[in-house]
């Protein structure tokens, strides 16, 4: 049987964090949540290698998604870990910016249980995860 692939879902709604992992154990996919980018930070220290995507909402308080992004991505350690932004801000200039810090997707809020699996799933496989 094939090794279960964690996610890390960060997101300061519960609400989201709970349906987002329902979603994605119904898929066999190990979760890990949390609400803030500094618990976030943390949660991938003491699990690396382990974590092979993270979804990081971008409007959290304390550290915002894009601080956590930059901090993944300057970091040489964890720079490969794909991370995508999971957010209600939907501009272009939003997704831009994610780019140019380093994001490997985008999903904007709100989301359906059906695309979002198919959207982790369609990039796991694009970067050989699965």
């Amino acid at each position: 049987m094939a090794e279960k692939k964690t996610i890390l879902v960060v997101d300061d709604e519960p609400d989201i964090v709970n349906l987002t992992q329902k979603f994605l154990e119904l898929e066999n996919y190990d979760t890990i949540t949390c609400n803030n980018g500094k618990e976030a930070l943390k949660i991938v220290e003491e699990k690396y290698p382990g974590i092979v995507l993270i979804l990081l909402d971008v409007m959290m308080p304390g550290l915002s998604g894009w601080e956590v992004l930059q901090n993944l991505k300057g970091n040489d350690l964890f720079k490969d870990i794909l991370v995508v932004l999971f957010t209600v801000k939907s501009f272009n200039e939003d997704i831009q910016k994610g780019k140019a810090l380093g994001a490997d997707g985008y999903i904007t809020k709100p989301f359906s249980g059906k695309d979002l699996l198919k959207y982790v799933k369609k990039l796991l496989k694009e970067k050989g995860i699965l």
